[in-house]
């Protein structure tokens, strides 16, 4: 194919019209890359547009790159990630656009990043990703990591197919038939792409889950499965909805994913799986004369095709008489012998390269054929091994079903307490910098403690000498009334000198006693101020929690309006399960702070209670802006953390805490949740 050609094909396909690619001008992109090997003349073509000015411009060079990197030569990969900065300089800039195909450019391109990425890190798959189990296999070398890698790398390819998908539905007026306008076409054209790769990429997800629940525990999947459901309920909605396309009901036939997703816990459900497969009718879209002719240079045409080729030419050069007389040499356009036998011996070389090329395209075409042949003969025995598994898994039923509904009993609890897990061991990490501030602050606390418990000890030791001293005395006492006694009887004379020394030993024994008595008013006074300041200490440490937790309320109401809290990717039912946790939390801080008023020493409960009730009203604000279902979800999230503040005040202020109450918290959470459940059922 001449260079020329493909690049006016080039340029016919992508232009500023806003309508659909015609098939025609990319196919002959598709076979000019066969043709030269590569993607060097399409390239060459399109560092000549204004991609960076034009967005439908660019929108259509998305598509007509795509095309090449499904169906062109594999050089077309190696032959574009030069490029691959520029794509990504693209995408940024046209990300700043918020209307119109800016955002639809430059998603598009973040999906044609990523599948270059792809199949560069995984060079067994296909660029349209056509494989065989077998095939698969090898892809992961047996090995489970790269099973595991592999997985994690299908998702993020599918999270932006998805994307790109959702994106375009979401630019178009659905109540209107857009699927007959050319706008609207030319939107929805690159999806027949986008839903190609993407079925193959939900097949490949599945049959790759089940080959690793084979190998790992369960709990080490958990990820994996929730962002398969999550895959799974976007992928089963988009391609329901797209079969209901006018525009797609006559080009292509979209299939439907299952009721159920596959249960990766029982291995015998994979004989359930159905690959789902994209048919393409014929005859919906019939080539033109020009297509027709650009496939017959490339692929199918024959000997006497080839050689009517410089037939023609030669007519053309000698005239159609010359067939008629082949020694007439002397009036042919005024050419003599010797030119026009190089002209001939020239053609005939020709006509023998082209025949070359013909060999080697049909060789190609067996090849293919054969390959094809393979792959069929693999899907019927996969088939008749499905339908053998099938048989047996009805024999079993009646056996397992009793067992069966006990053990998705204890899987479904099993999961709950995995998710819960999951939950925790993530928000932990977001509040290890609180609890190490709260740590500190307690450290103080403990210090401030050990200080007192000092100056008690110090107290205690002086007052037990006090008292071993006025043990003492009192024995002396004892021994000096038993010497009285003893010198009373027997003499007379030395009465009046033993009476002045029991007056003087009688003054010591006063002075004594003062002395105990003073020192036992200092240790009531040290204890009384010790248990004085240790409940200050304790007040100073409640309130700064409660402005901890204040602080956690405000940074949770303050992201409520930024997007990357919007994302829309948590599910209600999650949701909801956090609504219960904090009116959990609400109920026992409620609790804990009636026991503490009615007993100001009892902190203990008070303080987990806390800080379990900030993390838990913070959660559920920032998974309600995640779930992002409605405006009305929103603005009922913010109403409970205005309620929490609103509560955490009246603790703070004494003259308000009697008075505490908690009910509107939890009659918020309650809405939040209600709002959530009816929004569930809706999408379901």
């Amino acid at each position: 194919m001449d260079a020329s050609k493909m690049t006016v094909s080039i340029n016919k396909a992508i232009n500023t019209q806003e309508a659909a690619v015609k098939e025609k001008h990319a196919r002959t992109c598709i076979l000019g890359t066969h043709h030269e090997k590569g993607a060097q003349t399409f390239w060459a073509a399109v560092n000549r547009l204004p991609l960076s000015s034009n967005a439908v411009l660019c929108w259509k060079f998305c598509h007509v790159f795509h095309k090449l990197l499904r169906d062109g030569h594999p050089n077309v990969l190696k032959d574009s990630l030069r490029y691959k900065n520029e794509l990504i300089d693209m995408s940024r800039m046209w990300g700043h656009l918020s209307d119109g195909y800016g955002q639809l450019c430059s998603i598009y391109l973040k999906l044609l990043n990523t599948k270059m990425d792809f199949h560069t890190k995984n060079p067994r798959f296909p660029g349209n990703l056509q494989m065989t189990d077998r095939q698969l296999d090898e892809a992961g070398e047996n090995d489970v990591n790269n099973f595991f890698q592999l997985t994690v790398e299908i998702f993020d390819y599918m999270e932006w197919e998805l994307n790109l998908f959702h994106t375009v539905f979401k630019s178009l007026d659905m109540s209107r038939s857009v699927s007959v306008t050319a706008a609207g076409q030319c939107r929805l054209s690159p999806l027949i792409q986008v839903i190609l790769d993407c079925s193959h990429l939900y097949d490949y997800t599945v049959k790759l889950l089940f080959k690793l629940h084979s190998c790992l525990p369960t709990d080490t999947l958990q990820g994996h499965r929730d962002r398969f459901m999550e895959q799974f309920q976007k992928l089963k909605d988009l391609f329901y909805r797209s079969s209901n396309l006018q525009y797609f009901k006559r080009l292509l036939q979209i299939p439907q994913l299952p009721e159920n997703p596959p249960n990766f816990l029982r291995a015998s459900a994979l004989s359930e799986h159905i690959s789902p497969v994209v048919l393409i009718p014929t005859g919906n879209s019939p080539p033109d004369s020009e297509t027709l002719v650009e496939t017959d240079d490339l692929v199918g045409m024959d000997s006497s095709s080839h050689q009517s080729i410089p037939e023609n030419k030669f007519d053309d050069i000698f005239g159609s008489s010359f067939s008629n007389d082949p020694f007439n040499f002397s009036n042919q356009n005024g050419m003599t012998r010797d030119d026009k036998d190089r002209l001939i011996e020239q053609l005939y070389k020709e006509l023998a390269l082209l025949r070359d090329e013909l060999g080697k395209f049909k060789a190609e075409s067996h090849r293919l054929v054969s390959n094809l042949r393979g792959r069929i003969q693999e899907l019927e025995a996969e088939l008749a091994e499905q339908k053998h598994l099938r048989e047996q898994a009805v024999d079993e039923s009646d056996f397992l079903r009793t067992e069966l509904e006990e053990w998705k009993r204890k899987t479904q609890d099993t999961e709950k307490a995995q998710k819960s897990l999951t939950e925790i061991e993530r928000k932990s990490i977001a509040n290890e910098q609180r609890y190490t501030k709260l740590k500190e602050k307690y450290a103080e606390l403990v210090q401030s403690h050990a200080d007192l418990l000092r100056k008690n000890a110090e107290v205690t030791k002086q007052m037990t000498l006090a008292r071993e001293a006025l043990g003492d005395v009192e024995r002396s006492k004892k021994e000096l009334e038993d010497s009285y006694q003893r010198v009373n009887e027997h003499t007379q004379r030395k009465a009046q000198e033993q009476i002045h020394e029991m007056d003087e030993l009688q003054g010591a024994l006063e002075s004594s006693k003062q002395e105990v008595k003073l020192l036992q008013n200092s240790l009531e006074t040290s204890k009384e101020a010790c248990i004085t300041q240790r409940k200050e200490l304790e007040e100073g440490f409640l309130q700064c929690l409660m402005r901890e937790v204040e602080g956690i309320i405000n940074e949770a109401l303050q992201k409520l309006d930024e997007p990357l809290y919007t994302s829309g990717s948590v599910s209600t039912d999650f949701l909801i399960s956090r609504t219960v946790a904090a009116v959990d939390s609400t109920e026992k801080l409620d609790e804990a702070w009636k026991r503490h008023m009615s007993d100001t020493s009892d902190i203990n409960s008070l303080l987990p209670s806390l800080v379990q009730f900030g993390n838990r009203i913070s959660d559920v604000i920032m998974q309600g802006a995640q779930t992002r279902t409605s405006d009305k979800l929103c603005d009922s999230c913010r109403t409970c953390g205005t309620e929490a503040l609103s509560y955490l005040s009246t603790l703070k202020d004494k003259s308000l805490q009697s008075g505490a109450d908690c009910s509107q918290i939890t009659a918020v959470l309650q809405h939040i949740a209600d709002i959530a459940q009816v929004t569930s059922s809706h999408y379901t």
